[in-house]
């Protein structure tokens, strides 16, 4: 080796020497002392901090749920047994970051915000922390905008408004995710972006709703989260948070979204298991005692923004199951305490064939009528009174008693109204047809039709002015209301098509 090799190894040892800046950052670290059903107890690291991502031999990941005097407690979000003893962990000063943006649209996710659907890698920089901090009250608007959920029954007497938590509760097949799959149906065309978040479903039953969004076109505008059963606890615990951070996105672009938590009885359970397993003292049914910040600080972000921040919105559905009927269980009324009201769906009315199975009586919404379309108030504005007396003179109607004639008005009548109400799952109304059968139902239109008939004689003229009286229509439906004269159309056909409809019936 001459001389001027040595001059050509000196001169790129010095040039790497000089341009080399050290790094000085520094990782507080800590092993795993116990791993056990997704959950890991961490000795050393004094400096974590609670709801850190902690990175476990550069592989695995992890969140800060539990801290003590000497250890640490977290929760894997890989495969439960992915962790094991002695393992060396590192701490990285950050939360769990998902993916977000309008590439999210379109997708299923797991709740890592990873692609499940076998469409490719999602193409997106943007990324979002799972937990935020709520808008505070200076930043939010007055909810008075109304989400039209193209159910009759939830648009006139349990009305929801952009920014707003309705909660859906009732015991199992009682047809709330069904109710919450037509509301995310009846936005396709409004510019309302939506989110379904799946917590502890069956595979199938997630499959099934996928399929449904995408046979009706809508899941272009939605974005499905999904934690199946098969999931660990610690996946189907953070599912509805990155559901929120991605909603929260197009929240904060000024967009308005709908979310749904389908439901909040399997994320409590979620929970509950990783806090048993953590070692927390239990409470009521076995529960922790943050059980109620926990839904609290999810369906807090829920808000309709003022025009400085965008005027964007999210309008939250949670889901709850409960268990013959108890509403009055820990986690029901938590949620409820929550939310701006809830949809109580009752058995007892879904297995007699009322179908959305609404308990007029139990359900609420403390939004009301301010974020309600005006012809739906003025025409409707009676309905859930007609429907409570309705309910409460049908139980003593069973008896048997002799009724007088008045009472006997009143229980067709009502009999009338709620056959009108009946929709079949994925059928929806306009905002114009839905006035006009409200109308045609509470100025006693119906008199004259058998009980029994006017469900379908209900769907049969709304298709009929459709065809014949377009503009009627499209002019109650530009006006969210039915004028005089509009109504004055609608009655005389209404006599008109009766008498056509049962001549045909009886040829």
């Amino acid at each position: 080796m001459d001389k001027t090799d040595y001059k050509k190894i000196n001169d790129a040892l010095f040039s790497e020497i000089s341009n080399y800046t050290p790094d000085y950052s520094s990782h507080s670290t800590g092993r795993v002392l116990f791993s056990g059903d997704g959950v890991i107890k961490i000795g050393g690291m004094p400096d974590a901090k609670y709801g850190e991502l902690l990175d476990v031999e550069g592989k695995y990941r992890a969140i800060v749920l539990d801290l003590e005097e000497n250890e640490v407690g977290a929760i894997v979000l890989d495969a439960e047994d992915a962790v094991s003893a002695n393992m060396l962990v590192k701490s990285t000063g950050h939360i769990v970051e998902v993916p977000v943006g309008k590439e999210m649209f379109g997708r299923v996710v797991d709740p890592l915000g990873n692609a499940i659907d076998g469409l490719g890698e999602i193409h997106t920089s943007t990324v979002r922390a799972i937990e935020a901090s709520a808008p505070s009250i200076a930043d939010r608007a007055k909810v008075e905008e109304p989400l039209m959920t193209g159910i009759i029954a939830i648009d006139s007497m349990i009305p929801i408004g952009k920014g707003q938590r309705e909660l859906i509760i009732g015991d199992r097949q009682t047809g709330k995710t069904s109710i919450a799959v037509d509301a995310i149906l009846n936005q396709k065309g409004k510019d309302v972006y939506c989110v379904y978040v799946a917590i502890g479903q069956k595979t199938s039953t997630v499959s099934s709703v996928v399929h449904t969004l995408e046979r009706f076109g809508a899941l272009e505008y939605t974005s499905v989260v999904c934690s199946t059963a098969h999931d660990s606890a610690p996946l189907q615990y953070i599912a509805p948070f990155t559901g929120c951070a991605i909603a929260e996105e197009m929240m904060y672009s000024g967009h308005d979204v709908l979310i749904v938590y389908d439901d909040l009885s399997k994320h409590a359970i979620a929970y509950r298991a990783m806090s048993l397993l953590l070692k927390r003292p239990p409470g009521r049914e076995a529960f922790p005692g943050d059980i109620f910040y926990l839904h609290s600080r999810l369906l807090e972000r829920a808000a309709k923004l003022n025009d400085s921040f965008g005027g964007g919105s999210m309008t939250a559905l949670p889901i709850i199951e409960t268990l013959a009927g108890d509403i009055s269980a820990y986690v029901p009324t938590n949620v409820i305490s929550i939310t701006d009201g809830q949809i109580y769906l009752e058995s007892e009315l879904f297995n007699s064939g009322v179908r959305p199975a609404v308990n007029v009586g139990l359900s609420v919404s403390r939004v009301g009528g301010s974020a309600q379309v005006k012809g739906i108030r003025k025409v409707g504005g009676k309905l859930r009174l007609y429907l409570s007396q309705y309910r409460e003179l049908s139980v003593f109607a069973q008896f048997g008693s002799e009724l007088d004639g008045e009472t006997t008005a009143m229980l067709e009548k009502g009999a009338r109204i709620t056959e009108a109400l009946k929709q079949d799952v994925r059928s929806h109304y306009d905002t114009a047809h839905e006035i006009i059968v409200l109308y045609i139902a509470m100025k006693e239109l119906l008199k004259e039709i058998p009980t029994n008939r006017v469900s379908s004689f209900v769907k049969a003229f709304t298709e009929y002015l459709d065809i014949h009286h377009a503009d009627i229509v499209n002019e109650i439906e530009q006006n969210g209301d039915i004028g005089m004269e509009a109504g004055l159309v609608v009655e005389k056909e209404m006599r008109t098509f009766a008498d056509y409809y049962f001549k045909e019936e009886n040829r």
